[in-house]
């Protein structure tokens, strides 16, 4: 969507767009994202990846469950979360295409 059409953009889907972004402007909530981009994990799997507590992930992963952008599957006695929204790997993919130091 070009600039010059943002005042089209209807006021509910604006306050989706906000609050994913917010819900991924966090640096663990993003670090979970780009973790998840490859396949799916475990909390404990995450937290050795990222060098983080389990809880701390747990935590992150709540906001990111909520927005709908993360899914979790419990079957089999085992929570394993993987990316409910595909698009988020383009997200990542931006990133790391333009945001390089």
């Amino acid at each position: 969507m070009a600039i010059s059409k943002i005042d089209q953009i209807p006021p509910e889907r604006l306050e989706r767009i906000m609050a994913v972004m917010k819900g991924v402007a966090h640096p663990l909530r993003f670090r979970i994202i780009v973790l998840l981009c490859d396949r799916a994990h475990n909390v404990n799997e995450m937290a050795a990846a990222l060098g983080e507590r389990q809880p701390a992930v747990s935590q992150h992963l709540a906001p990111l469950r909520m927005l709908g952008l993360v899914a979790v599957d419990r079957s089999g006695g085992n929570a394993t979360y993987s990316l409910n929204e595909p698009m988020l790997r383009n997200l990542v993919h931006c990133f790391e295409t333009h945001c390089t130091p």
